[in-house]
Formats: structure tokens, sequence, C-alpha cells
């Protein structure tokens, strides 16, 4: 953390998340890859709304952090790091594995409209937070909507979700499971065993959605 720049703690509810469209419009630009991520990644996976949505996520690699900067000039970066707190991310910094986070909006005393997370990568995989035993190449991990909008493959995204078990992430496998192909089903069982044992929950929904995989 840069000198001067005590972290706050984070205050919730002042979030106007924008929508994927929205999104896709002001990362137009961007030089770099990045992803629709979280629930609103399950709903382009499926093509239908699910739930409402506290925030929007946009996944992108560490290493092409600075293009948040450069795709949102003129925007208010916090980094928001643990213990629950927000600092400013000033142009140029390259924040430090800890980091994950950037709540992003257009100013001060506006509401909160994206939230960007940094994934892990070495060479041309990316990395699980979760379990770097967990890699898949960079060139796998997106789909694309037939409006052109990129988003996180919704076995990765469910698989991040699978540690909790909280109420919203329950809905997002049971809404994201019939659409899920063979190899998508197998990926997703096979990293639950290997992080999480194979009496994860899911392993069995997953097995029984086609008489096994």
């Amino acid at each position: 953390m840069m000198a001067g720049m005590a972290p706050s703690p984070i205050r919730r509810g002042s979030w106007k998340p924008a929508t994927p469209a929205e999104v896709a419009e002001i990362f137009s630009g961007c030089q770099a890859q990045w992803w629709i991520a979280g629930g609103y990644a399950i709903e382009l996976a499926i093509g239908r709304p699910v739930r409402d949505h506290a925030d929007i996520d946009v996944l992108m690699l560490r290493r092409d952090q600075l293009a948040v900067q450069q795709a949102l000039p003129g925007w208010q970066w916090q980094a928001a790091g643990p213990p629950g707190s927000l600092r400013p991310w000033p142009p140029g910094e390259r924040l430090p594995a800890g980091v994950h986070d950037i709540w992003c909006r257009p100013g001060p005393g506006e509401s909160w409209r994206i939230q960007v997370m940094l994934d892990e990568s070495s060479g041309g995989d990316r990395v699980s937070r979760r379990d770097e035993r967990i890699r898949r190449p960079i060139t796998g991990i997106g789909l694309v909507t037939v409006r052109g909008i990129p988003y996180l493959a919704p076995e990765i995204q469910l698989f991040y979700k699978a540690e909790n078990g909280r109420p919203k992430d329950e809905t997002d496998f049971a809404a994201a499971l019939p659409v899920l192909t063979k190899p998508q089903r197998q990926w997703l069982s096979g990293a639950l065993s290997l992080v999480y044992g194979p009496g994860h929950p899911w392993r069995a929904r997953l097995l029984a959605r086609h008489g096994g995989l």
C-alpha cells in the first residue's frame, strides 16, 4: 500500500451494477482479454435470467490488470483487499498477489458499477486461486454469446462457487446443470473431486444428470 493511502471499511449497498451489455460496451476498447464472471456468467451460458445480482464481476488475468485503467479512463478505481477494505488504486501500480478485486465507478459519490476480479496465470494456462492444480488453457476458459459478449465457461464458474454452498451458488448450479455438456460435467466433477473430495454433493447430481459421466 502506498504511503498516505490508509484503507477504509467497505460500505455495501451502494452498487448499481452494469449489465453485461453495458460492460461489453465499456470494455470494447480494452486491449486485453476479459470475461463476464459470477452469476451473470451462468445466465449468459443458459440464455435466461436466474436471480437478482448485487454486482457484476469481470474476470481478467493479473498480468493484464493495467488494461483496466486504460479501459476505464476517468473512472475511480479502488483495490479491495483483506480484511474488507478499499483503497485508491493509483495509475500504473501493479496490485500484489493478495489483492484480487477492483471496484470501479464513474466518479466519487457515484454508485459502484463493475467489479474486476484478477485471476492468476502461468504461461498459456489460467491457474485457479482455489487450487493451483486446477489449470486450463486460457484459450479454453471462456465462451462468447451471439451478441459477442465473452463470459467465463460455466463449469469453471461453478467450481469457484462450489466451495461455499451459499444459496445463490446452489441456485446457479441448479440452473446450469441441465445445459452442461458431458465434457463440462466431466471437468467439473474431476475438479471437485480433486480439491473437495469425491463426496462433494454436486458430484452426485452431475453423475445423475445423464446416467453417469
